[in-house]
């Protein structure tokens, strides 16, 4: 899955110093390609969105019947409520709860498996550093247009068995004026690193960590697809 005959070791060296790294260029070609086309065209989003006290979504069904205006309408709506606060809203797919559950045989499904094959989970303990690291939590995600995600470090459920985030970002030709960045944030709440969600980038940083992501520009041309997610100890 990870290209071969790379050198990742200054890549290890720099999360070890820095608590986070972009790796450009992470995948194998044919699975980047694999993997855009199955989030370009073979999955059914749901709307997660959290601007009170509990996460919600809007279900597949019901958010595909939506139309541009009560979309936009709508995530107006969250970003008004979302001030000082916890909040987000986002497009996304629950690869592990959904694979889990066994609901069909979509190739995002599959890919649950093979983040946990033996090789795979070696690759990652040796770039981590991290020989604790036993299995995978994994999301879709689509980011568009009005859609955000405020500050926060990923404590909260989980929070002592998460040991890395990370992102492969599967949006074509992303460009840093539409939005969509991956802020890393200082205590005092300034931005201190970003990354931008280049295609075919793994951004991986140690968790807990403050950190955002920018709310997508109106003008964006491209979704912001990425498989997100944690590296977890047992």
């Amino acid at each position: 899955m990870f290209r071969p005959g790379v050198d990742y070791a200054p890549y290890h060296e720099r999360l070890a110093l820095t608590t986070r790294v972009q790796i450009p260029d992470i995948l194998d070609d044919g699975y980047a390609e694999q993997f855009h086309a199955a989030l370009a065209a073979e999955t059914e989003w749901e709307l997660a969105y959290q601007v009170g006290a509990e996460a919600q979504v809007i279900a597949p069904s019901e958010y595909a019947a939506m139309d541009a205006t009560q979309r936009t309408e709508f995530l107006a709506r969250c970003a008004r409520e979302a001030q000082g606060k916890y909040a987000y809203a986002f497009d996304n797919y629950s690869m592990t709860g959904l694979r889990d559950n066994a609901q069909s045989e979509h190739l995002l499904h599959k890919l649950v498996d093979v983040f946990h094959y033996a090789p795979v989970l070696d690759f990652v303990r040796a770039l981590t550093g991290d020989p604790g690291i036993t299995r995978v939590r994994v999301q879709a995600t689509r980011y568009r247009p009005g859609h955000f995600l405020r500050r926060h470090d990923d404590t909260g459920y989980d929070t002592q068995k998460r040991r890395f985030a990370f992102v492969f970002n599967l949006g074509r030709g992303w460009q840093a004026d539409w939005g969509g960045l991956l802020h890393f944030l200082g205590s005092d709440g300034r931005v201190v690193d970003t990354f931008v969600p280049t295609y075919n980038s793994l951004s991986l940083f140690k968790v807990p960590q403050y950190h955002c992501v920018s709310q997508v520009a109106a003008w964006a041309q491209v979704p912001r697809y990425a498989l997100t997610g944690w590296f977890i100890g047992a």
